[in-house]
């Protein structure tokens, strides 16, 4: 749609087919620009738009800063905008990450900002390991529980994300943990000075970094007056620690645009805070709000239930999402007797609907927790329906794949005791306690005594202080480590000599080795595009990908799966037809999640992503009864469920009702014999032998 009288034709291809706020968006000039942005409204349109109207006016692309969520949402909006005006302008804007910015900032200004020469990043789970050892000695000498690594590290994450100090976080989200403050404040020292020792900074060490330098009396607005535009996306996900950025960067230029939707701010997990979308007017004096409500995916009655839905969150930028297209099926609720029942109802509505033309792959089973798929995956084999489920273990995760890491790690970082750990305790014959023997040999941590390249040591001498068992192997791995060292050398011939010495440890420790050998294929041919060894190891650490999938690109046409994914996992995608289960009360929301008024409303907007993934097919499913220890319903112990409190019975109206019947409580077709379940012999005798067979 084009809101001028002048010809299309003549307009800047930047400017067609914008709706009047869209347009309103992309052309403002000025003070701060806050666009709330409903879901299906037509955000990335304008944020390109935006972006291309910018380069095209005058600004070096150079001097225009990008911030998204994702490598590949940045990707795709500098490449769209490359579309509406020169590709080799757009190419030049600095796009990515909070993280990868970040990390570029003090990849260049490192030595101005006191950084040590050579520091590398410490990815989660390496991280993870490194909580462990900081946490043992700290856990021994108490004498009771303390709480576990995962645990520190979410408190000490958390800590930093939010800005609140640690008794008073723990005190609001950890309270289990209040009396062991003092234990976690001094396992939070022994992290940062072990960080400090090898030259290692955390994914939250970056941000607190470009915030200090940021916000310098003298750094500061050098580093600010880099940028004549910063474009932030999906702001409804930033948390405390970002935003202070933000405000630092642009505290003597206003020219900053965030685009996001306070409805879907669903991350309070990762410290994500919905109030910087809701006070960014006050945080940014001058703001110009502007609200995008038309919707361009989802039908009137789908838009209708969401818009109800979210209309009982307590605070928000009030918005009613509205479409063009008339018409439109009513979204479905199916009341299932219990979740057996619900399994089988999903099941039979995904094929009625593939029967009817929806491909598989245009179709998403969404739930509030990875478990909730459990029975439903056992139904869709049964009836051999092809899925894939997201919200599970990342890529980078898997063992196999932080294993090469560790080795690509060394050659970027030779201090990383981390990685010495994990690259050595691969070979057969080495343990801990020899990893730690073969490290103090080489002098891993950083000083004045310590050799000035703990890795050429380790390529000349790598059998040192080695068992016999162990020296060919660690001989193969120094090789391989040399050779990647040889000038000339770019990162993808490296991960291919590293797979290679690789191999026997994969095939001798895991399970389906030859699953594991193809994911370090597809690792080696994203590295084949990487421009050094420390340009790889950042970017996998920094925006690593979900699976080998996102390495391997768009699936083929031909194949077709239905999407199983959590709520959280499915935001930002849409399909044709969306079965939203376990709609009752306790499940979603959830029981852990409603303990105050802010994760009821969290809660709240989470129902309302799934909703608004829907572009024709919404179908709803809440059982009823909920059998405990066996959820296929063999035993009789249950408790009842009430369908969720975010459709009410008020909502009625907006829904299709459809009760579902239990799975053994069908009717019996027409002619068919009286029953259709007979055992070959009394089920009373069958539990009489069972029982005599216990005793």
């Amino acid at each position: 749609m084009v809101s001028s009288d002048q010809p299309a034709s003549e307009e800047p291809a930047w400017s067609r087919g914008l709706n009047p706020e869209q347009r309103r968006a992309v052309e403002h000039d000025g003070g701060p620009l806050l666009v709330v942005a409903g879901a299906g409204t037509g955000k990335t349109r304008m944020l390109v738009s935006r972006l291309a109207r910018i380069l095209e006016e005058g600004t070096a692309p150079e001097r225009v800063l990008l911030v998204t969520f994702s490598r590949r949402a940045a990707a795709e909006l500098v490449r769209r905008s490359g579309q509406l005006v020169d590709p080799a302008l757009a190419a030049r804007v600095e796009a990515g990450t909070f993280h990868s910015v970040a990390h570029q900032v003090l990849r260049r200004h490192g030595p101005a900002l006191g950084l040590p020469a050579g520091w590398s990043v410490l990815g989660p789970g390496d991280s993870a390991d490194l909580w462990a050892l900081v946490r043992a000695p700290i856990a021994e000498g108490r004498g009771r529980r303390f709480p576990r690594a995962e645990t520190v590290a979410s408190i000490y994450s958390r800590v930093v994300s939010t800005q609140v100090p640690l008794r008073q976080c723990v005190t609001r989200s950890f309270p289990w943990c209040s009396e062991d403050v003092d234990g976690l404040a001094e396992a939070f020292d022994r992290y940062g000075s072990h960080k400090r020792r090898q030259h290692l900074l955390d994914l939250d060490d970056l941000l607190l970094c470009w915030r200090a330098a940021v916000s310098d009396p003298g750094v500061g607005p050098v580093l600010a007056g880099a940028y004549d535009h910063v474009l932030v996306d999906e702001y409804q996900d930033t948390c405390v620690l970002q935003a202070d950025i933000l405000r630092a960067l642009r505290a003597r230029d206003p020219r900053i645009t965030v685009v996001g939707d306070d409805a879907q701010s669903i991350y309070s997990f990762r410290a994500a805070t919905v109030r910087n979308i809701l006070d960014f007017p006050e945080q940014f004096a001058g703001t110009t709000v502007v609200t995008l409500e038309r919707n361009y995916r989802s039908s009137a009655p789908i838009l209708a239930l969401a818009n109800a839905v979210i209309a009982g969150a307590a605070e928000g930028h009030r918005k009613q999402l509205w479409t063009a297209e008339e018409g439109g099926l009513r979204p479905v609720l199916a009341t299932c007797p219990d979740q057996a029942s619900q399994a089988d109802a999903v099941a039979a509505s995904i094929i009625e609907l593939y029967e009817s033309g929806v491909a598989l792959r245009d179709q998403a089973v969404l739930f509030r927790s990875a478990h909730h798929s459990d029975l439903l995956e056992v139904e869709l084999a049964r009836r051999r329906v092809p899925f894939r489920k997201f919200g599970g273990l990342r890529f980078l995760e898997a063992a196999h794949v932080r294993d090469l890491l560790a080795l690509l790690r060394l050659l970027d970082n030779p201090y990383d005791e981390l990685a010495w750990y994990r690259a050595l305790g691969l070979v057969d014959g080495i343990g801990p306690a020899g990893a730690r023997r073969i490290t103090a040999a080489l002098g891993v941590t950083p000083g004045p005594t310590g050799p000035p390249d703990p890795l050429a040591r380790f390529c000349a001498q790598p059998t040192a202080d080695a068992p016999p068992r162990a020296r060919e192997e660690l001989a193969g791995m120094a090789a391989a480590l040399a050779d990647c060292r040889v000038p000339g050398v770019g990162p993808g011939a490296q991960v291919e000599r590293l797979r290679q010495v690789l191999e026997p440890a994969v095939r001798r420790r895991y399970e389906r080795p030859e699953a594991r050998l193809a994911d370090l294929d597809a690792l080696g041919r994203l590295a084949g595009a990487a421009s050094s060894t420390a340009a790889l190891v950042a970017e996998l650490t920094l925006d690593p990908p979900s699976s080998t999938g996102d390495l391997a690109g768009e699936p083929s046409l031909d194949d077709d799966w239905v999407t199983l994914s959590s709520v959280h996992s499915a935001k930002g995608g849409e399909w044709q037809a969306v079965h939203v289960i376990h709609a009752a009360d306790g499940a979603f929301p959830s029981d852990l999640a409603t303990g105050d008024a802010e994760g009821v409303d969290e809660e709240r907007r989470l129902f309302y992503v799934a909703l608004t993934r829907a572009r024709r097919h919404l179908h709803i499913y809440a059982p009823l009864r909920y059998h405990s220890g066996d959820p296929a319903g063999r035993a009789d112990r249950h408790g009842y469920a009430r369908r969720t409190r975010f459709l009410p019975e008020a909502l009625d109206g907006l829904l299709e009702p459809r009760p579902v019947r239990g799975v053994l409580d069908r009717p019996v077709p027409a002619g068919a014999p009286a029953s259709t379940l007979e055992l070959p012999e009394p089920a009373t005798v069958v539990v009489d032998r069972q029982l005599h067979d216990l005793w």
